[in-house]
């Protein structure tokens, strides 16, 4: 039996707030990932379209402004509408060429209205179906002017050869109770998605390798001032108080024991690939299982929330 999987992860720049033109660097970057016989891609957090860096550099939080309005707009009207079917083609190269893929949206919610938007960890399985679309639970700081928060309905895992994969986005990854709902679930390969930057990686992604004995993909994005398009709205102000690199990578991966299997790799676009043995999660559970044989379901337990959170249900005659 096979017990290895082979990863890739990809960190790329987003072309920032263009939802088509991100989405073929995604294509460019899975046809390179089969040419590998890679088995998992994995890309970083909300990179289609890209984060919302204007709202730390052109005053955010200021109520009711134009600037603020006329980007809002812009970053929803570049968001991904699944049911539209903005995903088909990542679906058609997941099944053509047999591979699971782990991609960052900015989803625009059909059931929620189709105006609020959220970021949204998508997993696509090798037959180019998408089996789970997790909306972060809970943004962060500035991002709450723009991300709505989610709900549990995405916490799930997914059987990828001998592994069980999972994956929360960026400080969710920070939260215990959403580790542990994965942990729960029989995850030994989390995925972490970030938008950029190893000082988020560096620590987290050991932490909960060792914690969890399970293997960390850590996946980040780049940014820097290049990356901004030039027709994006009030891009002088943006770029006026922009550092030149606005996110530097960080992308890794940790091992079961802890340990780097690859460090944070900073300023270089493209895949990282390795490839990985479920065995050495056997090994190092052998001392320690946080829901297994070291847990204490009679002194501690957790619930988890699973539906999908809506304003309306319709409850519509029989015809």
């Amino acid at each position: 039996m096979d017990t290895t999987l082979k990863v890739a992860l990809a960190q790329i720049s987003p072309v920032w707030l263009n939802k088509v033109e991100t989405l073929k660097k995604v294509e460019n970057s899975i046809k390179e990932a089969a040419k590998e016989q890679c088995e998992l891609v994995v890309f970083g957090e909300g990179l289609v379209p890209g984060y919302p860096f204007w709202l730390a550099l052109t005053g955010g939080a200021e109520w009711n402004t134009t600037v603020n309005k006329e980007l809002h707009a812009h970053y929803v009207r570049n968001a991904v509408q699944i049911e539209a079917g903005d995903l088909d083609s990542i679906c058609g190269l997941a099944k053509e060429h047999h591979i699971a893929i782990y991609l960052g949206i900015i989803e625009r919610a059909k059931n929620r209205g189709n105006h609020s938007i959220y970021a949204s960890l998508v997993y696509i399985d090798q037959k180019g179906t998408i089996k789970s679309v997790h909306r972060k639970l809970q943004p962060t700081y500035d991002e709450r002017l723009t991300w709505s928060p989610g709900d549990g309905h995405g916490l799930q895992v997914h059987g990828l050869k001998e592994f069980t994969v999972g994956g929360l986005n960026c400080w969710e990854n920070w939260m215990p109770l959403a580790r542990t709902a994965l942990y729960g679930l029989g995850e030994n390969l989390h995925i972490a998605v970030w938008p950029g930057s190893d000082h988020n990686t560096k620590d987290i992604t050991r932490f909960i390798a060792r914690e969890s004995r399970s293997f960390v993909l850590s996946v980040s994005s780049l940014m820097s001032k290049s990356d901004f398009p030039q027709d994006t709205p009030h891009l002088n102000k943006i770029l006026k108080n922009a550092p030149e690199i606005l996110a530097n990578g960080g992308s890794c991966i940790a091992g079961p024991d802890g340990e780097w299997i690859v460090e944070p790799v900073l300023h270089q676009e493209g895949l990282i690939i390795q490839t990985i043995d479920v065995n050495r999660v056997l090994e190092e559970r052998q001392n320690f299982d946080p829901v297994g044989h070291y847990s204490r379901p009679d002194v501690t337990k957790l619930m988890v929330n699973r539906e999908r959170q809506s304003t309306v249900e319709f409850l519509d005659p029989e015809h």
